[in-house]
């Protein structure tokens, strides 16, 4: 996609004035392109902290988005989360890059929480609580592009989402659904 990337650095540059106008230094690492939580780790994997991966979810009738935040090496099982966000079994399902661009101004590889200060409030956020009760003192995401990881500790993350009307559902996932 002609241009694509300097659309990336002008979301990028927004996202880091925001986090700036938030009083929010971040540590950025820039590395090559990935699109898979297995393809980026080898350039992350010195950085201590909850490494995130990211699924953008529609629900059946595509009336609702949300976008799902859970530590990297968590499998998920769409149904069970489903249940677990009172959204009936069989009914979230990946919505396509032509809904993220349009949600969250950014596309395939790229879905991060970082992105929800694009979204006009129509996108659920659901966190996975490993992020929050872990015990890190940095969180990562992908900074609007695929091509760096952003790390934010866990108060300035909060204070994040505060910021663009963003309250996250937590989900506890390794309790089981009784």
């Amino acid at each position: 996609m002609a241009g694509q990337p300097q659309a990336e650095g002008a979301l990028r540059k927004a996202l880091e004035d925001h986090l700036h106008s938030l009083g929010i230094q971040a540590l950025a690492v820039e590395h090559p392109e990935v699109f898979t939580v297995e393809e980026m780790m080898p350039y992350v994997q010195h950085l201590k902290g909850a490494h995130s991966k990211n699924l953008f979810l529609k629900d059946k009738k595509k009336k609702g988005f949300w976008l799902v935040t859970v530590l990297h090496d968590r499998q998920i099982n769409l149904n069970d989360l489903a249940k677990k966000l009172g959204v009936g079994s069989g009914n979230l399902r990946f919505a396509d890059e032509a809904a993220m661009l349009e949600k969250l101004k950014v596309g395939q590889g790229c879905a991060t929480p970082l992105a929800l200060f694009c979204d006009q409030g129509d996108v659920k956020f659901v966190l996975d609580s490993g992020f929050l009760e872990g015990g890190h003192d940095m969180l990562y995401f992908h900074p609007m592009t695929n091509a760096a990881t952003m790390g934010l500790h866990p108060d300035d993350f909060l204070r994040f989402l505060k910021s663009t009307g963003h309250e996250p559902t937590i989900v506890h996932f390794d309790e089981s659904d009784k």
